[in-house]
C-alpha cells in the first residue's frame, strides 16, 4: 500500500483466492526495485540481490527463509504453482540494472521492462489460474508500457540526483543531452523526447488491446494496471509532454473509481 499504492489497488480487484498471493508477489517486487536506490555501493546491492536469489531458491525447496514475504510468497508458489523462471528473471533483470547508465536504446528499456513487468503479470496470470497465449501477448505488451511509463515518471526524481536513465538513442535523435534533463529544461526538443517515448507505451497498450476478444476474461484483472497508464499519459499530453509538470507528480484520487468502473466493465 505504501511502495506500490496502483498495484495495491489493482490487487484488491483479483479474486479472494488470489489477492494474498498478488500482495506477496508485490511486496516481494519492491524489495529488488528499491535496491538500486537504497545503495551507495553496488557490491551491497549484489548481496541484497542474492538474498532473494537464494530465497527463491528455498522457497522451491520448501525451505523458506524466516522472512514475512518470503514466507507469504512460499504459499503463493504452493497454492498456484508459480512458475520459478519469472522469478529469476525479475531477480536477474534488476542485479543488471544496478549499473547506473541511460538505456542505449528504447529496445534495450523495453527488455527491461519485459522481464521486470511482464513477468509480473505472467505470474498474476498464473494465480489467476490463467496459462493462454493470448493472454501472455498482451501481458507482455501491457509489461513494456508499464515499464516505459515506470521510467518516464521517475525521470524528475532521477534528474535532482544528477541521473537520466531514458534511452540514448531517442535523446540524440532530438539533439538532447542528460544534462537538459538535469537542469529540468522544457525546451521543445526535450518535450519531443518525451513525447517518442510515451507514444512507445501508448502503441503498445494498444496492440495489447487490439486482440482482447482473444483474450480470456478471466485474465482481464490482471491487466487493471492499464487504468493508471492511460491516466499518466492522457495527463502527460494535457501538459504538452513537459516531463516536469508538477501535476504529473500528484496522486490520482479518482484512480479508485476509475478502476472501479474499469473492473465493472471487464474491459482492459
Amino acid at each position: 500500500r505504501k511502495r506500490d499504492y496502483e498495484g495495491f489497488l489493482c490487487s484488491l480487484l483479483l479474486p479472494a483466492e488470489s489477492r494474498t498471493s498478488a500482495f506477496a508477489l508485490r511486496a516481494f517486487n519492491m524489495y529488488p526495485f528499491q535496491i538500486k536506490d537504497s545503495i551507495t555501493q553496488k557490491t551491497t546491492g549484489l548481496m541484497r540481490m542474492q538474498f532473494w536469489r537464494e530465497a527463491v531458491e528455498d522457497i522451491y525447496c520448501d525451505n523458506p527463509p524466516h522472512q514475512p514475504v518470503a514466507t507469504e510468497l512460499w504459499r503463493a508458489v504452493k497454492r498456484h504453482n508459480l512458475t520459478k523462471m519469472w522469478f529469476m528473471k525479475i531477480i536477474d533483470e534488476r542485479e543488471k540494472n544496478l549499473d547506473d547508465r541511460a538505456y542505449r536504446n528504447i529496445q534495450e528499456l523495453e527488455t527491461y521492462a519485459e522481464n521486470t513487468q511482464s513477468a509480473l503479470l505472467y505470474l498474476t496470470l498464473e494465480m489467476l489460474g490463467v496459462r493462454d497465449i493470448h493472454a501472455d501477448h498482451a501481458a507482455s505488451h501491457i509489461g513494456k508500457a508499464q515499464g516505459i511509463v515506470t521510467c518516464l515518471r521517475a525521470t524528475p526524481y532521477h534528474s535532482t540526483r544528477q541521473k537520466v536513465f531514458l534511452p540514448m538513442d531517442i535523446c540524440m535523435l532530438h539533439g538532447v543531452s542528460q544534462e537538459d534533463f538535469i537542469r529540468g529544461k522544457q525546451e521543445k526538443n526535450v518535450r519531443d523526447v518525451i513525447y517518442d517515448i510515451a507514444s512507445q507505451a501508448h502503441i503498445h497498450l494498444e496492440h495489447a488491446r487490439s486482440f482482447s476478444k482473444k483474450v480470456p476474461v478471466k485474465a482481464y484483472p490482471a491487466f487493471f494496471c492499464t487504468v493508471a497508464l492511460d491516466d499518466y499519459l492522457c495527463n502527460m499530453r494535457k501538459v504538452d509532454f513537459n516531463i516536469f509538470n508538477p501535476s504529473l507528480q500528484k496522486k490520482s484520487t479518482l484512480l479508485p473509481l476509475r478502476l472501479y468502473i474499469r473492473s465493472w466493465k471487464k474491459t482492459y
